[in-house]
C-alpha cells in the first residue's frame, strides 16, 4: 500500500483499488478476497462502506462516469468557440480512447459481465451513455449543426469504436481514424 493510500479515507481507497482492479483484470474474476488484500483492509471494513460486490461495481462505474464528464467538460469550458468546443470534444474523446482507456470502454466491459438491463450496474452504464449523447447533442446544437441527434448517434457509435478498437488494434492509427470520420460527421474541415 502506497503513502498516499494510507491517507485516504478508507471509503476513497477501496474505490481507487477495485476500479484498477475491476478494470485492468475485469470485475467477475476479481473476488472478494483479492480485494480485502490488495485494498489492505478488513471485511468488515469493505462491507461497511460497500455492502456488497454490485454496490463496488456500481461506485467504480460511476466514478469512472464523473472522471469522463469531469475531462470532456473541462475541456468544452477552455474553448473560446462552439466550433472549437465541438473540436475539443472529439480530441477528449480520442484521448479517452487511447490514453486513460486504454483496456476498452470501462461501461462496454461491465455491460458484458451484466447483461441484465435492469440491474443496478445496466442502470448506471445507461446514464452515462444517455448523459454522453446529450452533451454531444449540445455541442453539435451549439455549433449550428444540423440533425444534432442522428449526428450524435454517429459520434456515440464511433466512440465505442475506437474505446475498442485501440484496445484491440494499433491505439494511434485507432485514434487518426477516429478523428478524421468523427471530424466529417461533426462538419470540421
Amino acid at each position: 500500500m502506497s503513502v498516499s493510500s494510507r491517507t485516504k479515507p478508507p471509503r476513497e481507497h477501496l474505490l481507487e483499488v477495485v476500479s484498477g482492479l475491476f478494470y485492468r483484470e475485469g470485475i467477475n474474476t476479481v473476488g472478494i478476497d483479492r480485494i480485502v488484500r490488495d485494498a489492505g483492509v478488513t471485511r468488515a471494513t469493505l462491507y461497511r462502506h460497500y455492502p456488497g460486490k454490485e454496490a463496488l461495481v456500481v461506485a467504480y462505474l460511476e466514478r469512472a462516469d464523473a472522471s469522463i464528464r469531469g475531462e470532456l467538460e473541462r475541456g468544452a469550458a477552455r474553448t473560446v468557440s462552439a466550433e472549437h468546443m465541438l473540436e475539443a470534444v472529439l480530441e477528449g474523446i480520442a484521448d479517452e480512447a487511447t490514453r486513460y482507456h486504454t483496456r476498452g470502454c470501462p461501461f462496454i466491459n461491465a455491460a458484458a459481465e451484466f447483461p441484465d438491463a435492469a440491474s443496478p450496474v445496466r442502470q448506471v452504464i445507461a446514464g452515462h451513455r444517455t448523459w454522453f449523447k446529450e452533451f454531444l447533442i449540445h455541442c453539435l446544437e451549439n455549433a449550428g449543426r444540423a440533425n444534432p441527434e442522428e449526428t450524435a448517434d454517429a459520434l456515440v457509435l464511433l466512440r465505442d469504436g475506437v474505446l475498442v478498437g485501440s484496445y484491440l488494434d494499433d491505439a494511434s492509427r485507432a485514434r487518426l481514424a477516429f478523428l478524421r470520420v468523427a471530424r466529417s460527421i461533426a462538419g470540421l474541415r
